[in-house]
């Protein structure tokens, strides 16, 4: 356990700088689909996207002496803006925020270590949906790319060691992190209903993530989840 905590906290003041920004290459792509379409004969709305996860940001596992444990946030928020294709198709972008949070314990016979890990993700989907035709609600499927960012990041480490001497470092870098952004493959399936002015669009998201945000390297029991499930409700005029 002694060799643990050592090399947990050389893993607080030696990890590398994570991640890597989003591509010039993906920036572009985004940018000539849209003057792709921008040509069309399409309708504009805007509007707001809330809704809850179905699945959790970490997965973690406690054991006796050391362990992580998360509260995922159950909220998603953002605005989003939809483009309507011809032949049923739409393009719709979004920014949505989720909040995120774990902790850590390390329990030996005279060192007690605790973290708490804060911060924020955004998650940026470039859809482009197919509405089946129907009077009032129509069916919808659609696919695409998203991009995650992380923001915000603080994580506070106290140490205790008996019988009185204790220390707390804070950083914007936490041990387990291994990327700041990832890029991930979305899939997407629900319903449009007209309602006067308004649309609702609830939905059923899957996202599956290239790389993950966190992991810790030297036991393995936390991670984030390259798996991603939401139920979503978009609110657009």
């Amino acid at each position: 356990m002694m060799a643990l905590l050592l090399r947990r906290r050389e893993a607080l003041h030696r990890n590398p700088e994570p991640g890597k920004p989003v591509t010039n290459g993906m920036r572009l792509l985004c940018l000539l689909f849209l003057g792709a379409v921008s040509a069309l004969p399409q309708s504009f709305s805007f509007g707001v996207k809330a809704g809850v996860p179905l699945t959790d940001f970490f997965s973690t596992v406690q054991s006796p002496r050391f362990g992580f444990n998360s509260n995922t946030k159950r909220y998603i928020v953002g605005p989003m803006v939809q483009l309507g294709l011809p032949a049923g198709f739409a393009l719709e972008f979004d920014a949505l925020y989720r909040r995120l949070n774990y902790e850590s314990r390390l329990t030996l016979v005279d060192v007690f270590t605790n973290s708490r890990t804060t911060g924020n993700a955004w998650e940026f989907p470039l859809l482009l949906k197919y509405r089946f035709h129907a009077p009032l609600v129509r069916p919808y499927v659609g696919g695409g790319v998203a991009w995650d960012t992380l923001s915000g990041l603080k994580q506070s480490v106290t140490n205790t060691i008996l019988p009185g001497r204790t220390t707390t470092t804070t950083t914007s870098n936490p041990a387990e992190l291994q990327n700041t952004n990832t890029v991930g493959a979305v899939a997407v399936a629900g319903i449009d209903v007209h309602a006067l002015f308004l649309h609702i669009s609830p939905e059923v998201r899957y996202t599956y993530w290239g790389t993950q945000h966190f992991r810790d390297a030297v036991s393995g029991l936390l991670h984030s989840n390259r798996n991603q499930a939401e139920f979503l409700v978009g609110f657009t005029f």
